[in-house]
Parts: structure tokens; sequence; C-alpha cells
């Protein structure tokens, strides 16, 4: 019985002192020093979200696809709609995405870091990307043009072609 008992305070030993290294604050270091906002914490005086956005990669265009990076600042890319997601903290919102100033656009709440636009004809396009609030309001935005180059006669970027995988 009294090696049981001698055994269960060993053990009991290196838990304890695991946790105390786990629970020290001396420990924890950011992964990021510039960034000081957590999903966990409303953010009082948030400054001004910022888009960052890359020229498409240059193999896919080739295939009439362009893909775009993107990264943001200030501001989380959620599936979040609507009047009561407007105040949430940190920031949250969607993208606007913009093909060649055409009256419509589309919302993407995936924060994938790319977008991408398959299908496009060989020739000059634009892109543009805006963040957007949870009632569409546009934050900032920035537009990307690119070329499209032609492909050899016979053969095709269109979707189903099989040049566009």
């Amino acid at each position: 019985m009294e090696k049981i008992a001698m055994c269960r305070r060993t053990h009991r030993i290196p838990f304890a002192l695991l946790a105390v290294a786990l629970a020290s604050p001396g420990t924890a270091q950011r992964v990021d020093p510039g960034q000081e906002s957590t999903p966990f914490v409303p953010i009082e005086n948030e400054p001004p979200a910022e888009l960052f956005v890359d020229q498409p990669l240059a193999a896919p265009l080739a295939r009439g696809s362009a893909i775009i990076p993107y990264r943001t600042k200030h501001f989380r890319v959620l599936p979040v709609f609507g009047a009561a997601a407007v105040n949430v903290s940190p920031r949250a919102g969607h993208l606007h995405v913009s093909v060649d100033d055409l009256p419509w656009r589309w919302a993407d709440a995936g924060d994938n870091g790319a977008v991408v636009v398959n299908g496009l004809p060989a020739g000059s396009h634009k892109i543009l990307i805006e963040l957007a609030t949870p009632v569409h309001g546009v934050l900032t935005g920035k537009a990307v043009t690119f070329v499209i180059p032609a492909l050899p006669s016979g053969k095709s970027a269109a979707p189903g072609s099989g040049d566009n995988h």
C-alpha cells in the first residue's frame, strides 16, 4: 500500500510543474508583435482596415484564370451579414469583387487568401477587390490590371474545353 501511495505522489509532481509552466505569463510570446487584436476581446478605436492585393499568379493567366492573392489587416473576412454584425469587434466583413467595371459584383466571405476568376477571354482585364462591412458599405479597395494572353489557334481557355485545369 505504501508503495502505491508513494507512486501516486511522485506522479503528481511532474503534472504540477507542467501546469505551473503552462500557466506562467512569461512563457507566452506573440506570433506577430504588431498584432494587438484577438477575437475574444473588443477593440476600442480600431485602426482603419487595410487591404493588400498582389498581381495575379503568372502561370494560370495562360489558361484564362486569374488567381489574385490578398491579405487584410485590422479586418477579418467572415460570413457575417446584416446590421447586427456591424459592431462586431475586431472588425469583420466580406469582400466585394468586380470584373472589368461591369455593373454586377459578388461577395466573397471565404477568407481563403485569394480571389479566383476563371474563363477570362484573351485581352486586358481589371479586377477590383473591396473590403465591405456586413451591410455592404465599402471601406477600401484595390484594383489589379493584367493581360490574359492569346492562345495558339485551335486552343480555347473557355470552361469545359479541357485546358482550364
